[in-house]
């Protein structure tokens, strides 16, 4: 599987501190403790120092943007949803803000695309288009949306690294995202489309057969622009995708590690990476999840999820669980 290539305005990234690596893994107990260690030298790599210190701002940022997708039965889910979830994670309802508190993370919701505007901080609403097309039959988001949102991104991720930040989460909220997701990651990989369909919210076999339908029409209209990262996210992708893409690499411009999520995150980051290269170096996967869009993706960027949980929850709380285990290898 080989992912698309860079584009022209591509501009690669510097990676974390060797040295720094290799003077943590010196002081380590010689494999006693496994990838405990392996992550420890990757933070004190990101850090550029040795010994590793313990992250002291962890953020995390969920990405929300409503699909035309959904509304064509892909999920278990009614595509209203999506707007119930961003509604309880920011009035601290929802299951992620638990797993934000044991992690000891901030949680901040953007809406990037939302069909109705949601109640929040003034300064969370980014968004560059109010719902989104369906993907099987009119592309996504127009080029100039494509692009505000990958821009939205970028912004974002300089907020909270500028505000103090030194270990970020990433997450969606979207009813339906793991289509167009099923759909980038069959077109960077060049896999067909049953490879990447999955079984989502938890969906039937005759809700998987709309689906798996759903994302052969998707690639079929993806063709043409399957090896650029920009048209994919414009035909086939989202807003909330998007702006994953635009975080994701600037945060890695900004020598700021990141935990991936779930399959979203993981295909995010795939197309990030090409935006960005290098950018890999910056990100550990967090937790393994139902979706195989997420081991097609992680298989390209040679990224092993810290845990094996097989959740399918989304919304950030697989990678949040991993923060644990960071700060664990950090105690070594």
């Amino acid at each position: 599987m080989q992912p698309a290539t860079p584009t022209a305005s591509s501009h690669a990234v510097a990676p974390p501190d060797e040295t720094a690596r290799r003077e943590a893994l010196a002081a380590m107990p010689g494999g006693s403790y496994g990838r405990l260690e392996e992550l420890a030298a990757w933070l004190a790599a990101c850090q550029g120092r040795a010994p590793v210190r313990a992250p002291r701002r962890v953020r995390a940022v969920l990405f929300a943007a409503d699909h035309g997708i959904a509304a064509a039965g892909v999920s278990a889910h009614a595509p209203a949803e999506t707007a119930a979830r961003v509604a309880a994670a920011r009035d601290g309802s929802a299951a992620v803000c638990r797993f934000a508190e044991v992690a000891g993370a901030g949680l901040r919701v953007v809406d990037v695309g939302l069909a109705e505007p949601a109640v929040g901080d003034a300064r969370d609403d980014r968004a560059v288009v109010r719902g989104g097309g369906r993907l099987d039959v009119e592309d996504v988001l127009t080029g100039e949306q494509a692009a505000a949102a990958v821009r939205a991104g970028r912004e974002v991720a300089d907020e909270e690294v500028d505000e103090g930040a030194d270990l970020l989460v990433v997450g969606e909220l979207a009813v339906g995202v793991s289509t167009p997701t099923a759909v980038l990651a069959a077109a960077m990989t060049g896999r067909e489309p049953v490879a990447a369909v999955g079984r989502g919210s938890g969906i039937d076999d005759r809700v998987w057969m709309v689906k798996a339908a759903a994302v052969r029409d998707g690639l079929w209209r993806a063709r043409a622009v399957r090896r650029d990262p920009q048209g994919l996210l414009r035909v086939a992708g989202g807003a909330d995708l998007a702006a994953l893409v635009g975080f994701l690499a600037q945060a890695a411009r900004r020598r700021t590690p990141v935990v991936l999520d779930g399959a979203a995150t993981a295909v995010a980051a795939l197309l990030a990476d090409t935006e960005a290269p290098g950018a890999r170096a910056w990100w550990v996967a967090g937790s393994r999840c139902t979706e195989p869009a997420q081991a097609l993706a992680l298989t390209v960027l040679d990224l092993e999820p810290l845990l094996d949980l097989q959740m399918r929850a989304g919304q950030g709380t697989g990678a949040l669980t991993a923060v644990g285990l960071i700060r664990a290898a950090v105690s070594v």
